[in-house]
């Protein structure tokens, strides 16, 4: 999965810096050294903590702490954690040009499909 970051108040959003997630490590890439460093740094290994109620159990509230290690804790950095550290809004780039959401998949999570279509890109 590829996510690009801009800088909040661009309004044409042009991408400043970029992450790659392979399944087991992420790549950061940047012309802006700052913004590589920054955005590098924010991508360390450790637990993040998000009020999404995406990330919750039904019936729960509050926060939730997301391990590092899956594609799960990479959104979670790219849509916390670096908005919070450097500034810069995320903003995801598909990696698969067929296939996509399927409705009549409901009994998938979500979560799964998103897994699974991440999954081509690197066969």
């Amino acid at each position: 999965m590829r996510v690009e970051f801009a800088a909040h108040e661009d309004e044409s959003k042009t991408p400043v810096a970029s992450a790659e997630w392979d399944g087991r490590e992420v790549t950061v890439s940047a012309d802006d050294e700052a913004h590589r460093d920054a955005i590098a740094r924010a991508f360390r290994r450790t637990p993040v903590v998000t009020n999404d109620a995406a990330y919750r159990r039904m019936g729960t509230s509050g926060e939730v702490v997301v391990r590092p290690g899956d594609l799960q804790w990479f959104r979670t950095v790219a849509q916390t954690r670096v908005p919070a550290e450097t500034g810069l809004v995320a903003r995801f780039i598909p990696g698969v040009s067929g296939g996509g959401f399927d409705p009549a998949a409901g009994y998938v999570r979500f979560r799964d499909q998103i897994e699974r279509l991440d999954e081509r890109t690197r066969s």
